[in-house]
């Protein structure tokens, strides 16, 4: 196994290491939001990608979507005593997971159309 297999391995131990700490502490303790356990998880998985880059590792596209979209669930988390002032008529509860899917979708199809582009403009 190369060095930067066992790096790999080693950040990603370190990750769930840390992930399992933080959900421990937002269960155990109520007085923490699960808000900010949500964005606490997605700056592990975006913080461990900018770790990765600049380490010369190839970065995980699916942590770094994830990481994204947890910390915008967190965000969203956070932020649902105001949204539901702003807007009665949405039911939050389910309108923040409808939110994140139509944003992975929009990722998801943004990144194939761009993936075909490439492959249509640089024929093998």
């Amino acid at each position: 196994m190369g060095k930067k297999q066992n790096s790999q391995r080693s950040y990603t131990s370190l990750v769930w290491g840390m992930l399992a700490i933080l959900w421990g502490f937002t269960i155990l303790f109520d007085f923490v939001p699960f808000g900010a356990g949500l964005i606490g998880t997605g700056l592990v998985l975006l913080g461990v990608n900018v770790v990765r880059a600049l380490k010369g590792i190839p970065i995980e596209n699916d942590n770094a979507i994830f990481g994204t979209l947890v910390l915008v669930w967190g965000g969203l988390e956070l932020a649902r005593p105001i949204l539901r002032q702003l807007s009665g008529s949405i039911d939050w509860d389910w309108g923040i997971f409808a939110i994140l899917l139509i944003v992975l979708g929009g990722i998801v199809l943004a990144h194939e159309v761009q993936r075909i582009r490439k492959n249509i403009e640089q024929p093998h």
